[in-house]
């Protein structure tokens, strides 16, 4: 039969396993991730895109050799184009623009049936923060993942957190912070922010 002074020192010993055992977990949870996945449809990114000052884009006037070509967006948000000037193209999808294009050459009777079509060339860029080697602003490029973008960044650093992310996006002219993981898509102008290790 056990005495009581080794009850009582086989009782301390207990406890003091249960408490280190809870600081290890407690050191190395998860760290605040938001509740909601990113979405891992790619989608096309020109999709809903509204186009800014630096953007460039590519004009194609069918038939219209000589009005067709690449433009960017001036600081004011106009491109200016051959015959009709400047042409007001921020804020809108190249949709959008298309259609203003096609207006603006029937109006000042230059075609009497205009066919536009725009491409954008270059998107706004992405960011990368947080625990990576170089964090910063990048130019985007289509088919970005979040793999790729935390390499662009030269990489996780040796606190960060692998695999797992925080992306930040506007939608609808608010921000918005999902989970993602290394396969997520990136869209333009997307925050990647790699959260730190909390051990």
């Amino acid at each position: 039969m056990l005495s009581f002074a080794k009850l009582k020192a086989a009782c301390r010993f207990l406890c003091a396993g249960i408490l280190f055992s809870a600081f290890l977990a407690g050191c190395s949870t998860t760290p605040g991730f938001p509740s909601e996945q990113a979405p891992m449809k790619p989608g096309n990114p020109a999709e809903g895109y509204l186009l800014e000052p630096g953007n460039r884009i590519r004009l194609i006037v069918f038939g219209e050799t000589g009005l067709s070509g690449d433009f960017t967006i001036d600081p004011i948000g106009n491109i200016s184009l051959p015959l009709i000037g400047n042409v007001a193209a921020s804020g809108v999808t190249a949709k959008v623009l298309s259609k203003r294009i096609e207006d603006h050459l029937k109006k000042d009777a230059y075609l009497q049936d205009p066919k536009a079509a725009v491409e954008v060339q270059t998107f706004r860029p992405f960011y990368v923060l947080g625990e990576v080697r170089q964090p910063g602003e990048f130019p985007y490029t289509t088919g970005l993942t979040v793999l790729s973008a935390v390499a662009r960044a030269g990489g996780y650093d040796y606190r960060a957190w692998e695999g797992d992310v925080v992306v930040v996006r506007t939608i609808d002219g608010e921000q918005k912070e999902y989970r993602a993981n290394e396969r997520t898509p990136i869209l333009p102008g997307d925050i990647v922010r790699v959260l730190q290790r909390r051990i």
